[in-house]
């Protein structure tokens, strides 16, 4: 648990985000964070915040994140302005003074030394999950062992078990060498963290505040691999971080010589910080300058300003630039990977921030039943799951390979309990009408997702069983190519022009056309009744228990549409469509 923070200690963030992001970005920061001073520009989102960069770091709508160390108006040149001018222009504008620097960086590597402290905790709490699970296991041999002495003392051991017992025993006499060994080598490991921590503790009784420089484990490089170093390093790191807070506390917060990545102090008298800048140039001013001329012009500048060393290979410290014609920003980097590349995903389909942004726009509340009847690898109900923890999940999808890789995705996400997966079509769901809460679903196009099905001709059946499965007031949310968004959008518009005498087949579910149908908390339990505590293979098709048929599809006449945004995939776009089905 982080501590809480004061209104004093707001630090200043940017992150980017892919086109068309920008307001789920806007919108997340401002829910989780309680973020201020909030501003958006095309593919960034400004904010501050005082909520600890554990949080911070778990956003889902950003691309990556940045510790904002300027924020400034474009940089504009006249069109006689001479090289010489033009570098000393940009490198007066984007310098600033050197406390503005050495600020950044102390507050820098405190937010890397709370990652790396969480990161700790998190393989601490792993490793004694194992420890524990191990002391289970040595109990329960030693209560089968007891529990054979006894037996053969009251003569029941058969002559099988007899046989068998020698190299049951065996194993164990080899088993409990290897426990030994490794309860030695634990309690070695334990002795040293035990010696680093009465030094520590010793430094810190004595006065003496400075942070072993020279310490290999101290870097950033070092810090941003804590999840690949051996634990002992993983706790020194820690000690390391806990050590540089303290410095700032007894200095009333904030000390004037702040600590750099490694340890060191920045300063004429110590080991000078090593850099990379790393720039994305556009606009007029690329008409001036390259994005490496830029980058040299800002090396050049902080070596004269800090004494820092340029490294292009392994930095320290990677300083980032983005100028354009609306803005100019230079930020650190807190987390080597982006934000967008799930850890708990194994196989990666659909981008992850626009399926978490499609999961958002499916209001999702605890209770709903939410199903993507074109499941895929299973990325969509991944992001809602792990957003929405009280509510269930069903995927469904025709292909038997990509069943298999959402198994495993749900698997590694352990989401086996809550995201349920089915072999049916998309075109005749196995679910009752009015059974299910938000429909979401990507509907495969392009040359990476595509598929050999004539997505377009099978559109207005696929529709229609999305509507039939949703209940009144249900959310439909679908991801399409621009192809078949404007299909889509021909679709719904006949809906008033067209015939509507079209009679739509009933479900053979058994009852009277008459009667009722069924409330919407009974089919919901219907529904899970036939497929919660069941794994099904991937291979396994299911029968439809409720034989739907449509010989003709029903007209879209309850689908009201509430919104349509433009995304990016990458190469291509995206539109993402929202519809809510009304009472006709």
């Amino acid at each position: 648990m982080s501590e809480p923070r004061s209104e004093d200690s707001l630090v200043r963030y940017f992150c980017t985000a892919g086109n068309g992001m920008e307001h789920f970005l806007t919108d997340e920061v401002r829910k989780k964070l309680a973020a201020e001073e909030v501003c958006q520009m095309p593919g960034k989102v400004l904010f501050s915040s005082s909520a600890g960069i554990d949080r911070v770091s778990e956003l889902k709508a950003a691309e990556r994140l940045f510790l904002l160390l300027k924020q400034d108006s474009p940089v504009q040149l006249s069109a006689h302005t001479s090289p010489a001018k033009a570098a000393s222009v940009l490198q007066s504008r984007l310098m600033g003074d050197s406390n503005q620097w050495t600020s950044a960086v102390m507050t820098w590597s405190r937010l890397q030394g709370e990652l790396a402290g969480r990161r700790s905790t998190g393989n601490a709490t792993s490793t004694a999950l194992r420890v524990r699970t191990k002391r289970e296991e040595g109990r329960r041999s030693v209560e089968e062992k007891c529990n054979l002495e006894s037996r053969k003392s009251t003569g029941e051991l058969t002559e099988e078990e007899s046989g068998n017992r020698g190299l049951r025993s065996g194993e164990q006499n080899g088993t409990e060498t290897l426990e030994k060994k490794r309860k030695r080598d634990d309690e070695e490991e334990e002795e040293e963290r035990r010696d680093a921590a009465r030094e520590f503790s010793s430094c810190r009784k004595n006065g003496n505040h400075e942070v072993i420089s020279g310490t290999d484990h101290a870097t950033p490089e070092r810090v941003l691999r804590v999840e690949s170093s051996s634990r002992r390093m993983e706790d020194m790191a820690k000690d390391s971080a806990v050590e540089s807070v303290e410095n700032a506390k007894t200095t009333g917060g904030r000390d004037k010589t702040p600590l750099g990545p490694s340890g060191v102090k920045p300063g004429p008298s110590s080991v000078p910080v090593s850099f990379r800048i790393s720039c994305k140039c556009t606009g007029s001013l690329s008409r001036y300058f390259s994005a490496q001329e830029v980058s040299k012009v800002i090396g050049v500048g902080l070596s004269r300003l800090l004494g820092w060393k340029t490294d292009l290979k392994n930095p320290q410290l990677e300083v980032n630039v983005y100028l354009s014609d609306d803005h100019c920003l230079l930020g650190i980097p807190l987390t080597r990977l982006p934000l967008a590349n799930r850890s708990y995903i194994k196989t990666t389909g659909l981008r992850s921030t626009v399926a978490w942004a499609m999961a958002s726009l499916a209001q999702i509340q605890p209770g709903f039943c939410v199903v993507d009847p074109m499941c895929g690898v299973g990325t969509i109900l991944i992001e809602a799951a792990k957003e929405h923890k009280a509510a269930c999940f069903l995927g469904v999808d025709i292909d038997d390979g990509q069943l298999q890789k959402a198994n495993e995705n749900v698997e590694f996400a352990e989401l086996g309990n809550r995201i349920h997966l089915l072999k049916a079509s998309s075109m005749v769901l196995p679910l009752p009408s009015a059974s299910v809460d938000a429909v979401v679903c990507d509907l495969p196009f392009g040359r990476k997702f595509g598929t050999k099905t004539n997505m377009a001709a099978n559109l207005p059946l696929i529709l229609a069983e999305m509507e039939r499965v949703l209940c009144i007031g249900g959310i439909l949310v679908l991801l399409l190519s621009p192809q078949l968004s404007c299909l889509l959008k021909k679709l719904l518009a006949q809906k008033d022009t067209g015939p509507t005498s079209n009679q739509e087949t009933k479900p053979n579910t058994g009852t009277q056309e008459d009667c009722p149908s069924p409330s919407l908390s009974s089919t919901k339990q219907q529904i899970f009744q036939i497929h919660q505590g069941i794994n099904f293979p991937p291979t396994q098709k299911i029968d439809h228990p409720f034989g739907l048929q449509h010989s003709v599809p029903p007209p879209l006449s309850s689908l009201k549409h509430q919104a349509t945004l433009r995304v990016s995939l990458g190469l291509i776009d995206g539109l993402i469509h929202k519809y809510i089905k009304m009472n006709t």
